[in-house]
């Protein structure tokens, strides 16, 4: 069993140090995933077979992709009829041009076609190609986005929690980059029994001092956390557990990190 621990010391009421232990556990037995498979018993199956326990209060972090198979978003290159934009956009970046119609046909907003394919999603999302990949699809196929990741959440959520009869949360992941910064990340695009945000308002710093805002986005930490384990590749490790992280709960979900256009500074 794998496992990622992120230690923070702190004071128990006798004042002795005592370890506080966030712990990422991968779930590496579940097969690869077919259109119309049910990623609650692929993910329970996993559990059995690796001897884990489940506890009350779990984060299930899950890639997008498998999501996304399982919900049958595959689409074959085949299928593709490439529009005269989407060709003007490939030529002049290099681009695959049915890569980029697909893109296209995912999105309401192309923002920046010159060296890279920025979209908004129908969903909201702001995204290198609407999200759209090729890696770890079906040889000559592209891999889609979940069209309502929250709702995916909600239901891998009910599943497991109807199997387990334990509270459990959901973060659905995906790999994106940043505007601001190299290099990509794990980011949440869906979620359930976990608020989006967590606050920190009102609690006192260091020197006693009250915050007068402090907003964390609790389940981008999450995804993050579950990368290292998840890895971009071939580790065949689509969904990790996240255990020890205390979590605000909610009715949040994923729509509500993204911000407004009046917000926006890169647009």
């Amino acid at each position: 069993m794998n496992k990622l621990f992120r230690r923070i010391n702190i004071e128990n009421k006798n004042g002795i140090m005592t370890p506080k232990i966030i712990s990422a556990i991968a779930l590496s037995s579940i097969p690869i995933v077919e259109p119309g498979d049910s990623l609650v018993e692929l993910i329970l199956k996993s559990i059995r077979e690796t001897d884990i326990n489940v506890n009350s209060g779990d984060v299930f972090v899950i890639a997008s992709k498998i999501v996304s198979k399982a919900e049958n978003r595959l689409v074959k290159a085949s299928k593709v009829k490439v529009s005269k934009r989407a060709k003007e956009i490939a030529e002049k970046n290099g681009f695959d041009p049915i890569h980029v119609e697909l893109a296209l046909s995912e999105s309401v907003e192309v923002i920046r076609s010159d060296g890279v394919l920025i979209t908004e999603t129908h969903s909201g999302f702001i995204c290198n190609f609407s999200g759209i990949d090729k890696s770890n699809a079906p040889e000559e196929e592209y891999v889609l986005l979940p069209t309502k990741p929250d709702q995916s959440a909600e239901s891998i959520r009910e599943g497991l929690m109807k199997e387990t009869d334990l509270n459990l949360a959901v973060v659905i992941s995906d790999t994106q980059g940043r505007p601001w910064r190299k290099g990509s990340v794990n980011v949440a695009i869906g979620c359930a029994g976990i608020n989006a945000f967590k606050y920190n308002k009102g609690k006192t710093d260091l020197h006693g001092r009250v915050l007068k805002r402090s907003t964390v986005c609790q389940i981008d930490e999450l995804a993050s956390l579950a990368e290292p384990l998840m890895g971009q590749a071939g580790e065949k490790v689509p969904v990790v557990i996240i255990r020890g992280y205390e979590y605000q709960d909610g009715s949040e979900t994923s729509s509500d990190i993204i911000r407004s256009r009046d917000e926006d500074l890169f647009r």
